[in-house]
């Protein structure tokens, strides 16, 4: 299917520093498209970049096949003949206005009848669950309820492409979460295209048709939720999307079979612990350094003692915190010190010697020093 909305190439540097360097990715029409990344990776440029509020020193966007930025051929559509809507960090509501007067605004600039205004003002209060809020004045509503506000001002005059820079992070956690599910249901209702911006991580999963993992202005990975999570490129991928046990090996035996390869872990003092580990596909093991990539979660704790082989090591619980749904267990192997989340009802102490299996499918190759994808 052809990219609704199409980024090509894109940069934008403020001085020396390259905010964007050299982007490039598509949305599907409908589809949501999340930028992830750290503070400072060029996420929120890159959607400065596509409303129109920052001018780009190279590349294109084309929204369903129109040019609204094209440095090379001189195009720079100003942001109001853009069709875009967007739903800020900040709540951005006018205090002497009314819910309805909010959300109608953006008609009025436009010059609609009164009349379809106040018929499309109570569509959209109904989509978004504020209808009988509609007559207060929107500073007197909830955080929760306000950011409601901004997005049904967004979606009010129907944008070709709907983006969110960060339109959560001023709220608790708990409504965190049941925001979330509604900004799903209603992009997948009004079927809008969708870019969204944030650091969470949880956010990104829960929201997302795919993820774009951003670094330093440049796109480390893209994908789907699972595979980003299951199936790092590299180790900045592994590391900021989760919790990683990252344990540096020395390949043995190129992959094989279903794409395992065979690889040895020193755990110091001349000890080696032998791994079966998966190559993405796509993915090259080219050279005998890596790092295994494991997640807590699929790391199973169990005695020690029991016969030996290969994604098996023997280590020290050096500490057990209970999480209610999990225990978060530190062991000590040789000098690695490995992250485990095993059910509470596996009940370790301190200085507990255990038995840790690695399943090999769970554990992803990746090349040791690779820092883009």
């Amino acid at each position: 299917m052809a990219d609704y909305l199409r980024v090509e190439g894109l940069r934008k540097a403020f001085g020396r520093e390259a905010a964007v360097d050299g982007i490039t990715f598509g949305v599907e029409k409908g589809k949501i498209v999340t930028l992830l990344g750290p503070s400072g990776c060029g996420k929120t440029t890159t959607l400065r970049c596509i409303a129109g509020l920052e001018h780009p020193d190279a590349g294109a966007i084309t929204i369903d096949g129109e040019p609204v930025t094209s440095v090379a051929q001189g195009v720079l559509a100003p942001p109001e003949r853009r069709n875009v809507g967007m739903v800020f960090q900040s709540y951005a509501v006018w205090p002497h206005m009314t819910v309805a007067q909010n959300v109608g605004y953006p008609l009025e600039v436009r010059k609609w009848p009164r009349k379809e205004i106040a018929a499309r003002v109570n569509q959209v209060l109904e989509l978004v669950g504020l209808t009988r809020f509609r007559d207060q004045y929107a500073t007197r509503l909830s955080g929760g309820q306000q950011q409601r506000v901004a997005l049904a001002r967004a979606l009010i005059y129907n944008p070709r492409v709907l983006l969110f820079d960060e339109p959560l992070s001023n709220l608790d956690a708990k409504l965190r979460e049941q925001l979330r599910i509604e900004i799903v249901r209603l992009q997948r209702e009004v079927g809008i295209t969708s870019v969204y911006v944030t650091h969470d991580q949880a956010e990104a999963m829960v929201i997302s048709d795919q993820v774009i993992v951003m670094n330093r202005g440049r796109i480390e990975q893209q994908g789907d939720a699972r595979t980003i999570y299951t199936r790092p490129a590299n180790r900045f991928v592994a590391e900021f999307i989760g919790l990683a046990n990252l344990l540096p090996a020395a390949v043995v035996a190129g992959p094989a079979g279903e794409g395992f390869l065979r690889a040895e872990v020193s755990l110091g003092g001349g000890r080696q612990a032998a791994l079966r580990a998966l190559v993405p596909q796509g993915q090259s093991a080219s050279g005998r350094k890596v790092l295994i990539s494991v997640r807590p979660e699929d790391v199973e704790v169990g005695p020690a003692g029991a016969a030996g082989g290969d994604n098996r090591i023997e280590g020290t619980v050096v500490s057990a915190v209970y999480m209610g749904n999990y225990v978060d267990y530190q062991v000590e192997v040789g000098v690695l010190r490995l992250r485990v989340q095993a059910k509470p009802s596996v009940a370790y102490r301190e200085g507990d010697r255990v038995a840790l299996e690695l399943p090999p499918r769970a554990c992803v190759c990746i090349p040791e020093g690779a820092d883009e994808a």
